[in-house]
């Protein structure tokens, strides 16, 4: 069965930045789409990015639009995160999720594997 598990997570100042990484358990992955999504305490799950199975086609909130980039690596069997310039409100935990649609996929409902998430928490 197909597992995620996400590493990377800390405590950091505004500003900084932090690299997540995904680590995925079958090499059947570089077939799926695997997004990014978080969850601030008493708040829904959102989504921050997604890549295609190829990694050419990223996708991105706006609100991180500009600061995160996500690649992967299809070798490696991983997926990054790297979060530069980091706000109060990027605070959450932060999770890794895999979906059989072909091209980045803002919808939580669409994934259907998800890891145990990481957190992250900037803060002054």
């Amino acid at each position: 069965q197909e597992r995620l598990v996400e590493s990377g997570g800390g405590l950091v100042q505004p500003g900084d930045s932090l690299r997540l990484t995904c680590t995925v358990s079958e090499p059947s992955s570089t077939r799926r789409t695997m997004g990014w999504f978080r969850q601030a305490s008493g708040k829904e799950r959102e989504f921050v990015a997604a890549i295609s199975p190829s990694g050419l086609t990223p996708g991105y909130a706006d609100s991180v639009k500009g600061r995160f980039t996500i690649s992967r690596d299809t070798v490696k069997n991983t997926v990054y995160l790297q979060m530069n310039q980091l706000k109060s409100e990027d605070t959450g935990v932060y999770y890794c999720a895999a979906t059989r649609s072909l091209l980045p996929n803002i919808l939580a409902r669409d994934y259907d594997t998800w890891g145990q998430g990481t957190q992250v928490t900037i803060s002054s």
